[in-house]
């Protein structure tokens, strides 16, 4: 008994240090900015992403969680921290819609899979599909709290309309990705 209670607390602990690892690298993506015309972009949607297919929809879903937990008591994660406020006061703020659709983006990306037995053309076009369906979530739940803050009139091409070209390419880069290696030998699962 003593045996299966230490390897469930050990296994307990590999997913805390698995989300905490995944929470830093989305903290880091969110801080690079990358010129890109007619906004930079940042790397976060790819990484939250690449989170549901690497660490599963459970486990990506609670990494994303502590990601924002994080950035709601003070800690320096989102991309307009510490500059444009901290904490609470900056979750509330624009974006908020935003990191909120973090959570079913990775979840659709960790819970849906394209199989390995279609071919190469079929592949790329499905986990594309599946990924654009992902991120579509985030602007969702973005463009709809972005109405607190733009007039309706603007609202597309302030809160969407800017970032689509780079969702293409980031989405288009983790499907060839994905694409090319199957999602369950890419799944952390598998370095045990």
């Amino acid at each position: 008994m003593e045996l299966v209670k230490n390897l469930k607390i050990s296994k307990i602990i590999k997913y805390a240090f698995i989300a905490l690892i995944g929470s830093i690298i989305l903290a880091i993506s969110s801080k690079i900015k990358i010129p890109f015309y007619p906004v930079p972009m940042t790397m976060q949607t790819l990484i939250v992403l690449a989170i549901g297919v690497l660490f599963g929809w459970k486990l990506g879903v609670a990494t994303i969680s502590l990601y924002l937990f994080e950035g709601i008591i003070g800690l320096p994660v989102f991309a307009g921290t510490p500059e444009k406020g901290m904490g609470l006061v900056y979750f509330t703020g624009p974006t908020m819609g935003y990191l909120l659709g973090f959570i079913p983006a990775v979840f659709f990306s960790g819970f849906l899979k394209v199989y390995f037995k279609y071919s190469l053309i079929v592949r790329f076009i499905l986990n594309f599909a599946l990924y654009a369906f992902s991120v579509s979530f985030i602007y969702t739940f973005g463009l709809i709290w972005l109405l607190n803050f733009v007039p309706i009139e603007k609202l597309w091409a302030l809160g969407a309309l800017p970032f689509l070209p780079a969702e293409i390419l980031k989405i288009s880069i983790l499907a060839v990705f994905t694409t090319i290696f199957n999602k369950d030998t890419l799944s952390w699962r598998s370095l045990r």
